[in-house]
């Protein structure tokens, strides 16, 4: 990618926004702008008797409570899976043995940079969570195959969750 005129054209507390111009083959120069993110990732804990914790809370960006597998941001260079142990620890209390990646997904590549890695975490144990001061979290245990089905027909309409939960049932 040939691009040009970088400039940051705001600076925030999660995300920020950045304005360039780039060569689009022989369709000249454009301007894009992108919302800088330093990523994220989130956790699908699967327990031995077939049943997903997914959590319930509050996302303001679009006045709804939506029914999400426990997440987080990165660090600046946090290693993926540590981070997802946190958040899974942080927001449901859940201490898994075993963290297996699967994968990645770009959530909105035409407007954001984030990446986020998705973990099956098993081999769990129930500890205390510890979520963020602000965080109102609810978590919800459903079988796999019923959260699949809501993914299915847009029950659960978080794309990092459904993403998690489609690529867990085709294991």
């Amino acid at each position: 990618m040939i691009s040009r005129n970088h400039r940051i054209l705001f600076e925030g507390l999660v995300v920020d926004l950045e304005e360039m111009e780039v060569k689009v083959g022989d369709k000249g120069w454009h301007t894009y702008q992108i919302v800088r993110h330093p990523g994220g990732v989130g956790v699908l804990p699967l327990h031995q008797d077939g049943t997903v914790s997914l959590i319930r809370q509050l996302r303001p960006a679009i006045d709804s409570y939506l029914l999400e597998i426990p997440a987080g941001r990165l660090n600046p260079g946090e290693d993926p899976a540590q981070c997802g142990m946190r958040e899974l620890a942080e927001e449901t209390g859940i201490i898994a043995g075993n963290l297996q990646s699967l994968g990645i997904i770009h959530p909105s590549p035409g407007v954001f940079d984030e990446v986020v890695h998705l973990f099956l975490a098993t081999d769990l144990a129930q500890g205390e969570a510890f979520p963020e001061h602000y965080e109102d979290i609810e978590v919800v245990h459903i079988p796999l195959r019923d959260a699949v089905r809501m993914a299915l027909d847009g029950s659960i309409s978080d794309g990092k969750t459904a993403m998690a939960l489609f690529r867990a049932a085709g294991r």
